[in-house]
């Protein structure tokens, strides 16, 4: 009976680290089909090197430095490996759609190799793994299932680094204090990557459950998978109801986020709800989405694919959600949930800082003014996404 636990546990870890690598195309169709059709294939470029590099990196180093050495009870710690190392590129993925359109491949590609190699690991060791502040005043006792904060909000804070770094996209704020939208290139692309993405939160959020080997397990995985899916519908229902009451438009891509928003905003605790409460967390995330792009654009910090407002703010939401709903009597309280949220915001956001500022100082991160406006294909790529068509300048 236990190796029968053991072969069904380790065949659910790799169905589910399957699922999750389906978020790779997921996170490339949504940023190529946001961005103008002169940067798409610069795109579809950093997020392929991001999970060849990333999952390497985790590999060689990074996975040491979160759990220690290679070892499962429960199933083959190959397929322990590879669940976790689905998640590493998820990361960066997150931060490179937020500076699409003006920063270099190169460069990201090395903040890729560090991000993977140790600033990630070392947030999964004080959260999921090892745990080198056990003990200590810094010791977390958060929880956060999947990864709201220690994969959204820290790939968020990075990606807020990078901003604040490289600055806005030429031409996309004016000098009288203006926004100039600079429309999707194609919607249907969009909408691609976000159902897979939405497909790859089921092994994202199910898979992080553990094991599906026992009936309790069983009904765990698939409670989890459910409020997974409930939250997002909530969250796209949620931002339609509200764009078609404010604007009278149903803007399909702020739909879209909106339920990324509330799969993030569930992240942290879908394992812990009822069937009712991630109605809420989702709708709560959608609404975050709407107010998140508005504020950010309002203080001119450019992030093209709304990842700010998904995956930092639901990040932070979906974590604070499992304090104030999950908080039963049990370990899980607000204050520690708010800990954990504090803790690796500081971390996150200032050593990403600091790495960003030094490479930035050694290979620039963003592309020149000539190369932005001739865009990214044609300078870093050498090929066009789209070379039969006039590229919009």
């Amino acid at each position: 009976m236990e190796s029968i636990s053991y072969i069904i546990d380790t065949l659910y870890a790799i169905f589910a680290m399957t699922l999750i690598i389906f978020m790779v195309p997921g996170f490339a169709m949504l940023e190529a089909g946001i961005v103008r059709t002169k940067n798409v294939t610069a795109v579809l470029t950093i997020n392929t090197l991001i999970y060849a590099i990333a999952s390497l990196a985790f590999l060689l180093i990074g996975y040491s430095i979160a759990f220690g050495d290679f070892g499962s009870d429960s199933m083959s710690k190959w397929a322990a490996f590879m669940f976790q190392m689905a998640f590493v590129g998820k990361v960066v993925n997150i931060m490179s759609g937020g500076v699409s359109e003006r920063a270099k491949v190169v460069p990201l590609a090395v903040f890729t190799v560090i991000m993977a190699a140790v600033l990630y690991p070392l947030v999964v060791n004080v959260t999921w793994g090892s745990n080198f502040l056990d003990g200590t005043i810094l010791s977390l006792s958060m929880y956060d299932l999947a990864g709201s904060t220690v994969i959204h909000s820290t790939g968020g804070w990075a990606l807020l680094a990078a901003i604040l770094i490289i600055g806005a996209r030429k031409g996309r704020y004016t000098k009288e204090g203006g926004i100039r939208v600079i429309p999707a290139s194609n919607i249907p692309l969009v909408t691609l990557g976000a159902f897979l993405l939405w497909i790859g939160w089921f092994g994202f959020n199910g898979g992080s459950v553990g094991s599906i080997a026992s009936k309790d397990n069983a009904d765990a995985v698939a409670l989890t998978i459910m409020n997974t899916n409930t939250a997002g519908l909530a969250g796209a229902i949620m931002v339609a109801c509200f764009m078609q009451f404010r604007y009278k438009k149903l803007d399909l891509t702020m739909i879209l986020n909106g339920a990324l928003g509330g799969l993030v905003a569930v992240t942290a605790g879908p394992d812990l709800y009822d069937i009712y409460t991630p109605i809420l967390v989702g709708a709560i995330g959608g609404i975050i989405v709407v107010f998140g792009v508005s504020f950010f654009d309002k203080i001119r910090i450019d992030d093209p694919v709304g990842a700010l407002s998904v995956h930092l703010l639901n990040g932070i939401w979906g974590t604070l959600a499992v304090g104030i709903f999950a908080s039963n009597g049990s370990d899980i309280t607000l204050l520690g949930q708010v800990k954990g949220i504090l803790l690796v915001a500081v971390f996150a956001f200032t050593s990403s800082f600091i790495i960003l500022f030094i490479i930035n100082k050694i290979m620039p991160l963003r592309a020149d003014n000539d190369e932005e406006m001739q865009g990214l294909d044609v300078e870093e790529c050498g090929l066009e996404a789209y070379p039969e068509f006039k590229r919009a300048f």
